[in-house]
């Protein structure tokens, strides 16, 4: 088990993917509390079941599986509904992070949650690195991944933290407006302060 472990976070496209990828290349273990939360709907688990007797067929596609689009609707215009979701699926999601996290081998480990301080998931970690970008950047990353148009990526945005919220909370501020080898000499000098602290812990 490692008994340090890093909270990842950062706005959207602020791209947490490629920074906790160049940690896992350096053999760090990474849990992925989006990951967790497809996987605690897969279809055949107890959640999918209670969504569907709660919202009905067409929470489900015809393949069986979560109907994603239809159940954000749902949820983001009825508060009940969200509360609702959220109490069925924070637990399950919460259980298999420290599952996970008590199976890692690694000299320390990540957690990459979205909503790491939202969801005051800090509990779980001795230390958080927000991933930083300009709000440009979230913008231009956003949508050409998405193929969401300039207003759907801004209320997005604008549900999230504010970005100064987010700074101040951390302890390790990464700077992903640049290049990819600016991303890979950060993480490297990261590293080295995490197996530092780790072995310290």
């Amino acid at each position: 088990m490692s008994n340090f472990v890093v909270g990842v976070t950062g706005g959207i496209g602020s791209g947490k993917t490629t920074v906790t990828d160049a940690f896992a290349r350096l053999g760090i273990e990474v849990i992925d509390a989006d990951v967790i939360a497809r996987e605690v709907v897969a279809p055949g688990s107890e959640a999918l079941d209670a969504i569907a007797a709660h919202f009905g067929e067409q929470a489900l596609t015809a393949a069986g599986e979560l109907n994603r689009a239809w159940l954000r609707q749902q949820v983001f215009a009825n508060d009940g509904h969200k509360q609702w979701l959220n109490q069925l699926l924070h637990p399950r999601i919460r259980d298999s992070i420290v599952t996970q996290l008590g199976a890692a081998q690694s000299p320390y480990a990540i957690l990459s949650a979205p909503l790491l301080l939202e969801n005051k998931l800090t509990y779980l970690t001795q230390r958080v690195l927000v991933i930083d970008v300009s709000e440009d950047t979230q913008l231009a990353r956003t949508m050409a991944r998405d193929s969401n148009d300039e207003a759907q990526v801004r209320a997005i945005m604008q549900a999230q933290m504010p970005r100064s919220e987010r700074v101040a909370q951390a302890d390790d501020v990464l700077n992903n407006d640049g290049s990819l080898q600016d991303v890979y000499d950060q993480v490297a000098r990261l590293h080295s302060q995490y197996l530092q602290l780790a072995q310290d812990e």
